[in-house]
């Protein structure tokens, strides 16, 4: 994947089923995370996306080690360059926000004016304002 320009429909399908029989291709579950081509999708919703194989490499002459090394550079440039979880700074209002928010049992917002420090009259305090 991608596939050429102009291999489309019906005969992109032929020709991929025939590489798939010889060996040539594989049909992977696609990462959309990695953005991945998609091929088809399967019944279970997943989509697949091509490989190609070693035998598919030897048959156009590339040295399968090549492919290994290119898969290995862009799995470490992937892991490079993949977001870094964001953590509040301790301490902060966030961080205590957070932190009530994730207690196994939750937060009233009660607990969470009382913790923040925050001023707040409940609804029932302001009925028959207008």
């Amino acid at each position: 994947m991608p596939l050429p320009k102009g291999l489309a429909g019906a005969a992109a399908k032929m020709s991929v089923t025939k590489m798939i029989e010889h060996g040539w291709l594989q049909e992977v579950e696609a990462s959309s995370g990695r953005g991945e081509p998609l091929w088809r999708e399967t019944g279970d919703g997943h989509g697949t996306t091509l490989v190609v194989t070693d035998a598919g490499l030897f048959a156009i002459g590339i040295a399968p080690v090549v492919k290994k090394t290119v898969v290995d550079i862009l799995q470490s440039l992937a892991e490079v360059t993949a977001p870094k979880p964001q953590i509040p700074r301790v301490g902060t209002k966030q961080g205590m926000l957070i932190a009530l928010l994730q207690a196994p049992e939750g937060a009233t917002i009660a607990e969470i004016v009382a913790a923040m420090n925050w001023q707040w009259s409940s609804p029932a305090h302001h009925a028959g304002c207008s």
